[in-house]
């Protein structure tokens, strides 16, 4: 056996290829490992109930098995079950703002703890990652009491009375209840003062000497520098918006004009369960993840290699 390593391994081009197969295809299959579940969900999507079930025992479950059975069918039977194209627009549009207003709110914050000097900003820092322990099911309760004592939240209070018309409204069933009260992220604040320490502080101090205000270091010096970091935070944010409009939606949306998609996964469990369809919905979910992520990986991998930057 050892004999047979050895000559395997003789010249410079076996060895390599020992190497690579040591190094990668552990990794490889590990990979495949993760990406079980997504192909289950893709080829069962494609399938009758009825098979899918019966496949769901074996290996034929990851294969597009047998191929005179597959369809679109699930597909077109989702759209019809639920306004899929309303939820899919509502949570896109809620994620999008929710993701602008974080990316400028933190790094303007990341901005004034790492380049100002002000006391307490080591405690505001700390404060802040603090946050990071608690997790949202335990905010839940108390952010909808905080949020129930808002003005208008009711939707019956006047806003606007010109004429002899009162303009009514509120923040119950609407976009702004689910994306103002996720737009500071401790997390993102976090991620932006690391990165932003490692920035040359030369360049702010030159800049200031030329009599630049700080908003205009901001803008002018540090966003210029800071694209790796924008589209790692962008791409974290956009994943947990996205991911994560369930348990505040059921709480505090009620009409299907502002449901997000993953409060409309209840459609397909209602009267009949069609795992066909609920396959179907989720591939359709997972679609707008992978595109934001394949438009901005690049720029992620740049910001997760990234070291520093050496002025």
């Amino acid at each position: 056996m050892n004999g047979i390593i050895q000559a395997a391994t003789a010249t410079p081009k076996a060895r390599e290829a020992v190497l690579f197969a040591a190094r990668y295809l552990p990794l490889l299959a590990l990979a495949f490992v993760f990406l079980f579940p997504i192909l289950f969900m893709l080829m069962s999507s494609f399938k009758p109930t009825a098979t899918l079930l019966q496949h769901s025992n074996d290996f034929r479950a990851f294969l597009p098995v047998p191929l005179n059975e597959l369809s679109l069918d699930n597909y077109r039977e989702a759209f019809n079950r639920a306004p899929v194209r309303l939820f899919i627009f509502n949570s896109l549009l809620v994620t999008a703002i929710t993701m602008a207003c974080t990316l400028f709110l933190a790094s303007l914050a990341a901005f004034a703890l790492v380049f100002l000097n002000w006391w307490g900003r080591a405690v505001a820092l700390s404060v802040i990652l603090a946050t990071m322990i608690v997790p949202f099911e335990t905010r839940a309760i108390p952010l909808l009491l905080i949020v129930n004592n808002l003005p208008w939240f009711d939707g019956n209070r006047e806003l606007i009375t010109f004429a002899g018309v009162s303009l009514k409204g509120g923040w119950f069933n609407t976009y702004h209840v689910q994306i103002i009260p996720f737009i500071a992220d401790a997390l993102s604040v976090f991620l932006f003062v690391q990165y932003f320490k490692d920035l040359p502080k030369d360049l702010v101090a030159a800049a200031r000497v030329d009599g630049a205000n700080w908003f205009q270091v901001y803008a002018r010096i540090v966003l210029p520098l800071s694209g790796p970091i924008f589209a790692t935070v962008a791409i974290l944010k956009f994943i947990e918006m996205y991911n994560n409009q369930f348990i505040w939606p059921n709480m505090v949306v009620q009409t299907e004009q502002y449901r997000p998609i993953m409060v409309g996964l209840q459609y397909f469990f209602q009267l009949n369960t069609a795992w066909g369809e609920i396959m179907a919905y989720l591939s359709i979910i997972s679609v707008p993840v992978m595109i934001f992520y394949l438009l901005l990986q690049r720029a992620f991998i740049a910001s997760i290699a990234a070291t520093g930057v050496k002025g």
